[in-house]
């Protein structure tokens, strides 16, 4: 295990525990989560880490904790062995047992043996930013492969699913298909209530598909029916009767690959999606996911999915290598692995849209739901968050997710002079920001010019600016108005409250003014940004009086993590002297609670994304810390839940040191490729 100057102590009981519930390898660590099939807020399944040992007998969970049916049995000579998802016992059957398990940016895996045999279980979803065809099919993959050894044994595959992959798994309907040579299941919630959600915040509208295809001397069978009545027919024959029974709330359904006798190594490919034809409301107007435009049908999108598994999984191979060398040259191996288990769940809390009336792949649109804590859509905050990744591997991103913000701002029915906190209260209904909603005008005003001059500067187009010049111009006006002194209101950390004077947002007034006067050539701005920033460190007006921390607030004695300097490093504005990042560097490892830095000198809990800023602006011990603690809080072993940004730096009433705290699986972890990002923008397009 990698630790810094000793702080991993505290964690060697949790990693004692782990090799006693865990004889499996576990590489490059034991996740609190691992992603399976991660593509959409809809299509978001996760394995808890504490159940990898367990994989034959653990379900996998939609990202709320709900546990999802999802099954791979296999059987080896005769014998029945489950491999994933059969909690509960059936006769015939004996639990493979685990060797190992690994991740990557864009696959889980584990191996198992059965019997003579061995099996590999591969979880890819794919992640590719350019291609947007390919990033908007709501689809992932499961691999199942074995190495059938010396012994020329007969082997044959099941997975099933059900109803719980919908929005109402106690009343559902299901249906079958065949496109050529692909088998297609698709279960849908009876009664479908479009662009609503239920208590587990799932679609209440949309189909479930399940799909595979035989290979070369495979021979494929399907059922639907009660789940033991199908899992024992597997069991005992090793083939499904291809009748496909009505839904009932204990079924199942389910496929088969029987491979025949097996000496060597041999796979199949299944293919799991939550399809929403209508996946957006999009201020009134219905938006569909981009891929549309192509392939109009649930069964020749999924059909063009398994199609297209080579170079899907042939560019997951070139994406998890430059995550792995990027992270790597960046910090090290340490923060690979933090980059790593990230990836999916940012790129997996978005959808890539087109109009649904007009398919019209020149008028796209991306849109974020703010997973697990409000379920907002386009969250600007929630957007900045994760804008380091975007501006390091897909710039265009930045434009798509702000393009529906701008021409809701654009219309007569905002008229605000600052910009707005979201475009919709709940995912997918972006219909609007709601007056009695949160406010937070500094914060957001400073976001979006950061955020639109990023994207100019990654990607050296100026259509932001020259689109939309009023509306930044009226952002950078209302922060050259009130980003000194900013009135009692919300910054990006609403848990804190509204707070007048917060240093942290005149920081991010200041980084925005002078990213708009760069992007715009209006020296003005740029040199009011310097004033603030001045104002701040040097005239210690956000510091205290020996300017060794920036403050909560102006005249506080109380210390606080700032991050909304970043923008100055990675723009290199020249705002704040070395001299304050210096002060930063050596006062931050002074007040490191035992498993990390906390937001604020008062609370007891940190967060990731904003370490992940600050550890893109300190040095050395500081910088060596921050990554330290962020690593040791994924690799500790206290949690078991999508990886989540909030988290106890000390034990308390409410949780212990390492504990997560609140949220889970949210899209807002871009930040930790703050690092990153300081190699250079579209690092992506370069690698491929």
């Amino acid at each position: 295990m990698r630790c810094f100057k000793g702080l991993c102590s505290q964690w060697i009981w949790g990693w004692a525990l782990l090799e006693i519930v865990a004889a499996a390898s576990f590489t490059p660590l034991l996740p609190p989560s691992y992603p399976l099939a991660v593509r959409s807020p809809y299509l978001s399944s996760w394995l808890p880490g504490n159940q990898a040992a367990n994989l034959p007998s653990s379900s996998p969970q939609f990202w709320y904790g709900n546990n999802l049916t999802w099954s791979v049995i296999a059987r080896v000579d005769g014998q029945a062995y489950s491999l994933f998802g059969v909690p509960d016992s059936l006769e015939g059957i004996q639990a493979a047992t685990v060797t190992g398990g690994n991740y990557t940016s864009t696959h889980s895996i584990f191996t198992l043996t059965a019997g003579s045999k061995s099996f590999t279980l591969d979880f890819l979803s794919p992640v590719s930013p350019t291609n947007l065809v390919r990033q908007s099919l709501p689809f992932s993959y499961l691999t199942v492969s074995v190495n059938g050894g010396s012994r020329n044994e007969s082997v044959q595959i099941y997975s099933d699913i059900d109803s719980s992959w919908t929005g109402r798994p106690d009343s559902a309907a299901w249906e079958f298909s065949k496109i050529n040579t692909t088998s297609v299941f698709q279960l849908n919630p009876v009664g479908e209530a479009i662009f609503s959600e239920n208590a587990q915040e799932q679609a209440l509208w949309g189909e479930t598909v399940y799909a595979t295809r035989a290979s070369h001397g495979d021979t494929l069978s399907s059922a639907s029916g009660p789940l033991s009545a199908i899992r024992s027919q597997f069991i005992a024959k090793g083939s499904l009767a291809d009748t496909h029974a009505n839904w009932t709330s204990d079924g199942v359904v389910a496929f088969t690959h029987e491979l025949g006798t097996v000496a060597g190594d041999t796979s199949v490919t299944f293919a799991i999606g939550h399809v929403r034809e209508q996946a957006i409301n999009y201020l009134g107007n219905a938006q569909t996911a981009y891929y549309r435009a192509i392939y109009p049908n649930t069964t020749s999108a999924v059909s063009h999915f398994l199609d297209d598994y080579v170079e899907a999984a042939d560019e997951a191979t070139k994406m998890d290598t430059l995550i792995q060398k990027g992270g790597e040259s960046s910090y090290g191996t340490n923060y690979s692995d933090i980059l790593a288990l990230s990836l999916r769940q940012i790129y997996g809390g978005m959808e890539l849209t087109i109009p649904d009336d007009t398919l019209d792949t020149q008028d796209a649109r991306a849109f974020i739901k703010e997973i697990s804590s409000d379920g907002n859509i386009n969250t600007v905050d929630v957007i900045y968050a994760s804008f380091p990744i975007f501006y390091a591997l897909s710039p265009d991103y930045i434009r798509l997710l702000l393009r529906p913000i701008f021409e809701y701002m654009d219309n007569k029915n905002y008229t605000e002079d600052y910009a707005v906190h979201d475009i919709g209260t709940h995912y997918p209904n972006a219909t609007g920001h709601n007056p009695k909603g949160e406010i937070m005008p500094v914060e957001e005003s400073g976001n979006i010019l950061i955020m639109a001059y990023a994207y100019e500067l990654a990607t050296n187009k100026t259509d932001i600016s020259s689109t939309y010049s009023s509306l930044l111009t009226k952002s950078a006006q209302y922060l050259e108005a009130h980003g000194k002194y900013p009135e009692a209101q919300l910054s990006l950390n609403d848990a804190l409250g509204k707070i007048a004077n917060q240093t942290n947002l005149a920081m991010k007034a200041a980084s925005g003014l002078a990213s708009y006067g760069q992007m715009t050539s209006q020296a003005n701005y740029t040199n009011a940004g310097k004033s603030l920033a001045d104002a701040l460190y040097n005239g210690r007006l956000g510091t205290d009086p020996n300017g060794t921390y920036f403050t909560i607030q102006y005249g506080s004695n109380s210390w606080f993590l700032v991050y909304n300097h970043y923008a100055d490093v990675l723009f290199s504005l020249d705002l704040f002297p070395e001299e304050a990042y210096n002060a930063t560097t050596a006062f931050y490892p002074t007040v490191r609670k035992p498993a990390g830095v906390a937001l604020d000198a008062d609370i007891n809990w940190g967060q990731t994304n904003w370490q992940g800023f600050v550890a893109a602006t300190v040095t050395g011990e500081a910088r060596d810390m921050f990554i330290a603690d962020m690593h040791a809080y994924i690799a500790n072993g206290l949690n078991g839940v999508p990886f989540s940004d909030r988290y106890w730096v000390k034990s308390n009433t409410a949780g212990t040191a390492g504990e997560f705290f609140s949220f889970r699986a949210r899209p807002a972890l871009g930040s930790h490729y703050a690092l990153m990002a300081l190699q250079g923008a579209n690092q992506w397009s370069l690698a491929i």
